[in-house]
């Protein structure tokens, strides 16, 4: 049977296909209405979920502006599938196959099993096919426009291809398809230019060159616009009981079914920044019911409003001075000023973005302009334990923390049913969708990873594209870090997307350098940054402007210096006698052995119920239940009821940042001079009555080997985690002072810690000589290896073709190795932990709450269990997860490979660590046993 192209198209060729248990095809979807679909969805994208930042970002790159977005948009998206027209596809449902062979589209035989048939993946060949069309019918030229544009087709599974892979294509024909099968292509490509008037559509863009940063938005549009379409429960497949009636191309019929899922799908509406009314005061009353601006925010506010566009403002300022609320005031600014219609607040640590989370959402509910039911993502891989977003979700119109379907929530609810102005929407989760959301916190890895060559990183871009970004705790990132934040800048800049970074103070090569890479990106002077230090507080911006330096407020807080030898009689013996009369002190160890091994002694000493351990090596749940508890006693004291009288937290660097926590006494371990300020902004934090003896801040300093030494060397654990450089140079400025002045101290302390003058006695400069010179190989071998998988600068011109080669491929932020490409291999291996019962069987944690159920090995885990056992993820030490150890563990942890956990896609490719009755197992010659008060502890077998 001899049919038109056209019939062809439509009865025959399929897009997707689905199945009963049994293997039996149970329903078809034809390709044309696929990618007719797709193409109504991105009309809709643009029109009306598409930021307009993101829009005239694309638009300033096409002749015919605002306009050409959509065209080229929806053409590509309506073409982007075309070569699942082939018989290197179409060989996959022999059903169907047989079908289309009926139709005049025959399928070789034996071409399934054909070696060669992965080298006609339909998005390479796509490309390949596209761009001669592209040459060959339109006249584009091959090296600009055709490739460039084929390129997206290309690359719409999230890895573009490489020049390797288009050229692995010759000889390769039989795989694409007979004339018939090119006639029908050509059907589909004519229909893709008719829909948008005709080739002169097209033909206006011959001459675009267009930039990486317009690829990436487009191809990350195209790829959403494919997920939406490709949801059956938004666009229905047909039964194949209609594989021979099909009803033909309808535009009736599309636009019935994109309005149909558009509807189900539900996405919020944009926000849309109000106009700044000029009353900073007003401003802040309205979002934190605060009366009295302070300095630093007024200046924020200011210089956004003076900036001649928005772009970068770095805001330095003591701990507590309102950083915080100064960004996100700045940031709604800049949002009006930019079109952005949504913000991203970034932070070093899954504990800092949980603390950070509740603050945004309260701000949220007060913002001008903001939609009903607008959407906001808690972007790390513990969210579900956040109490406040699980609550969100639940709200949400088809709650779930593990699967976009299930559904947990009614929809359609107005604000007045709910206090909440936002919720977590369904579709809007996942590490690769959650960032999709115009409300997003989350860990820097979230942006980070828009600097990692990783599939689907232009899906990153476009979750960027369109909103401010807040990036806290910037001086908390190391050189291999900053390698990442420098370039993801770089790609902010270029997208002109306004960003707010917060510092208590940054050394001033560390200012230049951010301020650089953003100007750099943007296509600015970066040689006019600003040299030299502007002074403190300062608020610095891109684009000129000179820095803002705002005055020092006259009182000052003295915290007292104590120098303490390393043991633990002499801890035991000061806290004694600082404590005499009650108080609340705090011990910080830089490593978890430590933290153990002093609050074993402490509680020796003080009694058990009057010491709390804090440190990374808990369970995550557990983990957040001290976080809600050391808030609750020693939080601010209108949120603090239970301040006991007697107390001492033995803590890891997890107080540094995480949380809002007050003391009257530190002890802390010698660490670089900024975290050292850092940890002393923890003493004497909020206005309360404190004891006599602790009525003043002191800190004592230990971790020193011998404070009389010739140099004071850190204690080992502390020289393997900060190095001996920057410790060196902290005991040089700590060795003869009897007190630090908060703030009038930091940046005079911190710009010595970190330059490169002389500090110390003349003995200790030999190793200090030593140390420098082994700090900057480091540092030079560091950013070295940060360039093996970071993404190529936006400047780069070309297709994306290759864009992404020698990446790391489907890299997730939530996995140990995802984020070690992003934190040179920092992060330690993460598992999830349950129970060995006496008969061999499995069991959630008994003390969690919902935990001590059996769970089953063969069929699929529960949900309501899955949740139980994802909560209980753990970090094992670094002895074990180390580079040279790393495989062999993760072999040794794969023997834990059940079933029902990798059927539920909560649980799914997890590792799993199983424990005895008490909570003891072996792993790599190590005994790890887990203790509910200490945490995870390991000894060598």
């Amino acid at each position: 049977m001899w049919l038109s192209p056209i019939e062809v198209a439509w009865t025959a060729v399929w897009a997707k296909s689905e199945r009963d248990p049994s293997g039996e095809l149970t329903h078809w979807l034809p390709l044309h209405q696929h990618l007719a679909d797709s193409a109504g969805v991105a009309r809709l994208l643009v029109r009306e979920w598409l930021s307009p930042a993101v829009v005239d970002r694309l638009a300033s790159e096409f002749p015919g502006g605002r306009e050409d977005v959509e065209t080229l948009t929806v053409w590509l998206a309506s073409v982007h599938d075309l070569l699942k027209c082939s018989p290197a596809f179409a060989c996959q449902v022999p059903k169907l196959a047989n079908h289309m062979a009926s139709r005049g589209l025959t399928v070789r035989r034996g071409i399934k099993a054909d070696p060669e048939r992965p080298r006609a993946n339909h998005a390479v060949a796509g490309q390949r096919v596209v761009r001669e069309w592209l040459e060959k019918e339109l006249g584009f030229d091959f090296a600009w426009g055709a490739h460039q544009l084929a390129s997206v087709v290309g690359s719409h599974h999230g890895l573009p291809p490489d020049d390797t892979a288009l050229h692995r294509l010759d000889g390769l024909e039989y795989l694409l398809g007979d004339r018939r099968w090119q006639e029908v292509r050509d059907h589909i490509l004519g229909w893709s230019l008719d829909h948008l008037g005709g080739p002169q559509a097209l033909v206006h863009f011959r001459g675009v060159r267009f930039s990486r940063p317009a690829l990436a938005l487009l191809t990350a549009l195209v790829i959403v616009a494919d997920w939406i379409a490709s949801n059956s429960e938004l666009f229905p497949l047909y039964p194949v009981s209609a594989l021979d009636r099909a009803p033909g191309p309808d535009d009736t019929v599309t636009e019935r079914r994109v309005a149909e899922a558009w509807s189900k799908l539900n996405l919020s509406p944009r926000w849309r920044a109000v106009p700044f009314d000029g009353d900073v005061a007003g401003l802040l009353r309205r979002r934190f019911e605060r009366d009295r601006p302070r300095d630093v925010q007024i200046a924020a506010v200011r210089a956004v409003v003076e900036q001649p566009e928005p772009g970068l403002l770095i805001i330095e300022a003591p701990m507590g001075s309102g950083k915080t609320e100064a960004a996100l005031l700045a940031a709604e600014v800049m949002a009006h000023r930019s079109g952005a219609d949504g913000v991203l607040v970034a932070l070093p640590t899954q504990a800092t973005t949980d603390a950070m989370f509740g603050r945004v959402h309260t701000w949220l509910n007060r913002l001008d302009g903001i939609p009903d039911r607008a959407s906001v993502s808690l972007a790390h891989g513990k969210a579900h334990l956040n109490d406040t977003y699980s609550g969100l979700v639940r709200r949400g119109r088809f709650a779930s923390l593990g699967d976009d379907v299930e559904r947990r929530g009614s929809s359609g609810r107005s604000r007045d049913d709910c206090e909440d102005t936002v919720v977590a929407h369904w579709w809007l989760s996942g590490r690769k969708k959650s960032g999709l959301a115009p409300f997003v916190v989350g860990t820097i890895d979230q942006l980070l990873f828009a600097a990692l060559k990783s599939r689907h990183v232009m899906l990153r871009h476009l979750a960027l594209a369109g909103k401010v970004v807040v990036v806290d705790e910037v001086h908390a990132y190391d050189v291999y870090m900053s390698q990442y934040l420098h370039r993801v800048l770089e790609w902010l800049g270029a997208y002109r997307v306004p960003v707010v970074l917060l510092s208590a103070t940054l050394p001033d090569h560390r200012r230049a350098e951010l301020l650089r890479a953003y100007d750099t990106g943007r296509g600015g002077d970066a040689s006019c940054v600003p040299a030299g230090h502007p002074g403190y507080p300062v608020v610095s911006v891109s684009g000129g402007p000179p820095p803002t330096v705002l005055p020092l407020p006259p009182e000052r807080t003295r915290v007292a210096l104590d120098r303490l030898d390393d043991g633990q009689d002499t801890l035991v013996t000061y806290l004694r006698a600082k404590l005499a009369d009650g108080g609340c002190a705090v011990v910080v160890h830089n490593t978890v052995g430590r933290v153990q091994e002093t609050a074993r002694r402490l509680s020796e000493e003080f009694g058990e119920d009057a010491v709390t351990i804090a440190h990374s090596r808990f369970l995550a749940c557990d983990r957040a239940e001290i976080d809600r508890g050391l808030l609750r006693r020693f939080g601010p004291p209108e949120s603090a009821p239970d301040r006991p009288p007697l107390h001492i937290v033995v803590a890891s660097q997890v107080v540094e940042q995480s949380l809002d926590v007050d003391f009257d006494l530190m002890v802390t371990d010698l660490a670089p001079v900024d975290l050292l300020l850092q940890r002393m902004g923890r003493l004497h934090r909020h206005t309360r009555s404190r004891p006599a003896a602790v009525s003043s801040p002191r800190c004592a300093i230990v971790g020193v080997e011998d404070w009389a030494a010739e140099p004071a060397r850190a204690h080992p654990g502390s020289r393997r985690v900060y190095g001996e450089h920057l410790l060196l140079r902290a005991a040089a400025l700590v060795i003869d002072r009897d007190e630090i002045a908060l703030p009038h101290d930091i940046a005079p302390l911190v710009q010595a810690g970190y330059g490169d003058t002389t500090l110390g006695p003349n003995s200790w400069q030999p190793a200090m000589t030593a140390a420098a010179q082994a700090a900057e190989e480091s540092a030079s071998r560091r950013a070295k290896d940060a360039e093996t998988y970071r993404l190529g600068a936006p400047s780069e011109t070309g297709a994306l073709t290759g864009w992404l080669k020698a990446g790391v491929g489907d890299a997730s932020e939530d996995t140990a190795r995802g984020a070690a490409q992003v934190r040179d291999g920092a992060a330690s291996l993460e598992v999830l932990v349950v129970e060995r019962d006496a008969g061999g069987g499995l069991r959630t944690l008994p003390w969690v709450p919902g935990g001590g159920k059996q769970l089953p090995l063969d069929s699929k885990v529960p949900w309501d269990q899955a949740r139980v056992v994802a909560a209980c993820s753990l970090r094992l030490p670094l002895a074990l997860s180390t580079p040279d150890v790393l495989d062999e563990v993760i072999d040794e942890l794969k023997d834990n490979w059940f079933a029902s956990f990798q059927a539920n896609p909560l649980l799914s490719g997890q590792l799993v660590l199983t424990l005895d009755a008490e909570r003891r197992t072996r792993l790599h010659d190590h005994i790890l046993t887990y203790d509910r008060r200490r945490g995870l502890m390991h000894e060598p077998a």
